[in-house]
This record gives C-alpha cells, sequence and structure tokens, in this order.
C-alpha cells in the first residue's frame, strides 16, 4: 500500500530588475555648394536653424556674398578666391538669406527653417504586458527613453492614470507598492529639454488574491505513475514538488496556470511513500 501526502504553500517577492538607456546625441548639419564657373551648385538649399553651408570653389575668381549684387547684407563675404578654397557660415536664424558672386553677379539663396523638435521615445520595459500578479504586488516599473535631438529631463510613470512617481534620470524606474486585486493599465511619458512629451505604450497588469492551494483527485495510475489536480489562480505560476520527507523536496515541474484547476501527472513517481506539494511561485 503507498501512502501519499500532500502539502500546499504560496509565498510573495518584491520584483527587482534592471535595465538600460541609451539616448544618441545630435549635431549640426553642414550642406556643401560649388562655386562654379558661371553658378552656384546648387543655387537654392534649405537648411534647419544652427546648421551650416560650406562654399567650395571649382573655379577661380569667384566669392559668395550675402545680399543682392550690388546690395551686400553684411552677414557674410568670402572675399574673392582662387582654387582651392572653402568657406563656411553657420545660419543661427531662420529666414531666407540671398547671396551672389560679387565678381559675375550669378545668385543663390540660403533658406533656413526652425528645427522641428524631435518627440522623445519611451517604452516601457518591465512588466511585461499581460502578466499576472498575487496581491498585494509591489514591483518596479521601468522603462527605456531616449530624444534623438536633445535629452531627456524626466519619465513619468502612471496607473490607470494615477501618477505613481517619476524618474529624471536613467535608468527610469519607480516603485508600485502594495497593488490591491484589479486590472491596471500602465503607462510612462518622457519630457525632453524643449519640454516635449511623448507617451508609452500601454502595459496592462492583473493583479489576483490567490486561491487556496487545494491538491485533490489522487490517482495511482500505474507503478511510476501518479496523478492529482489542485486549484490554482490563472496566470499566476506553480511549482510541483516531490519529497521523502518534509525536508526534502525536489521540483518536478513549473507552470503558468491557464484554468482554475491543473491536473498534474508526476511520470516517475517510485513505489514508496511520497510527500507531494505545491507551491505558488513568488511575484516577479
Amino acid at each position: 500500500m503507498i501512502k501519499t501526502r500532500w502539502l500546499c504553500h504560496f509565498g510573495l517577492l518584491n520584483l527587482n530588475l534592471l535595465f538600460w538607456n541609451i539616448e544618441p546625441g545630435a549635431w549640426a548639419a553642414t550642406t556643401t555648394v560649388t562655386v562654379g564657373s558661371s553658378s552656384f551648385s546648387p543655387k537654392n538649399v534649405a537648411i534647419q536653424r544652427n546648421d551650416s553651408v560650406r562654399w567650395t570653389w571649382g573655379n577661380s575668381g569667384h566669392s559668395t556674398t550675402s545680399g543682392s549684387p550690388g546690395a551686400p547684407s553684411g552677414l557674410w563675404n568670402s572675399g574673392v578666391r582662387n582654387v582651392p578654397y572653402a568657406f563656411t557660415n553657420t545660419f543661427p536664424n531662420a529666414g531666407t538669406f540671398p547671396y551672389y558672386c560679387n565678381v559675375h553677379d550669378f545668385t543663390g539663396s540660403v533658406i533656413v527653417s526652425n528645427a522641428v523638435n524631435q518627440l522623445p521615445l519611451v517604452t516601457i520595459t518591465n512588466p511585461p504586458s499581460g502578466v499576472t500578479f498575487a496581491a498585494p504586488w509591489t514591483g518596479l516599473i521601468q522603462a527605456n527613453a531616449s530624444d534623438s535631438d536633445g535629452s531627456v529631463t524626466n519619465v513619468q510613470f502612471f496607473s490607470n492614470l494615477t501618477l505613481v512617481g517619476n524618474d529624471p534620470t536613467a535608468p527610469y524606474a519607480v516603485t508600485n507598492s502594495n497593488v490591491p486585486v484589479g486590472s491596471y493599465t500602465l503607462t510612462a511619458v518622457a519630457t525632453d529639454n524643449k519640454g516635449a512629451t511623448n507617451t508609452s505604450a500601454a502595459v496592462t497588469v492583473t493583479v489576483v488574491t490567490p486561491v487556496a492551494i487545494v491538491i485533490t483527485a489522487p490517482q495511482r495510475l500505474s507503478a511510476t505513475q501518479f496523478r492529482f489536480t489542485y486549484t490554482a489562480n490563472v496566470g499566476l505560476s506553480y511549482i510541483v514538488q516531490r519529497g521523502a520527507s518534509l525536508n526534502a523536496f525536489t521540483d518536478l515541474a513549473t507552470n503558468t496556470a491557464t484554468s482554475n484547476s491543473v491536473t498534474f501527472t508526476d511520470n516517475a513517481a517510485i513505489s514508496v511513500p511520497n510527500l507531494y506539494r505545491v507551491v505558488c511561485v513568488p511575484n516577479p
């Protein structure tokens, strides 16, 4: 006769993960114009504020002079130059800036627009969307954030539109403490150095009250097979263990419950008295 006993247990553990953040830098652009024998090429260029234009001489005896023939504006003047030569001017202000060759009067223009501030990018990296936690849940909400034309100055974290906290420096994270039973939508909002904001895609999590783990329907199927059923919460993970004594349990399997009743078969049950227990995996 085989004697089998069943024990149940569950516990909780705070979440503590790491992430990294990368913030790419940005730099002003330079557009090249060739000074030819009878024209600038390209004749007209469009740039953004704080960008530069670099004129490169392809023929001797020419200049790049701001303004119109006979009416220089005084913003820049390369003077009459011969090859090889290059002249660069930076444009800190928006506007249209005509220019000409002071020797031959052929013309060109530089159109400078205000740079459009790119929105920062932000993504919640933890927890993953769709996970289930045992109540009360305490864990980190973490995010990656970057800004292609500046820097991220702050990341705010929200749960169901309620501010959980903010973090001005990478790695961006806040602790969500003692969260009760319910469904929650998590978002992160990044702010860049020019005041622009952007919101991450939403992450949904569920917090449930763990049910008491009850093992039922024990069956000896064969000399090496033993089966039973245990109660569970959908979305929580459980470890099934077997031991010869209360101090010597071995993990047999770990699974995430897809129903409230889970059937487990031990295909390596030996013909001696065994103890089985099911442990609810602590919150990650």
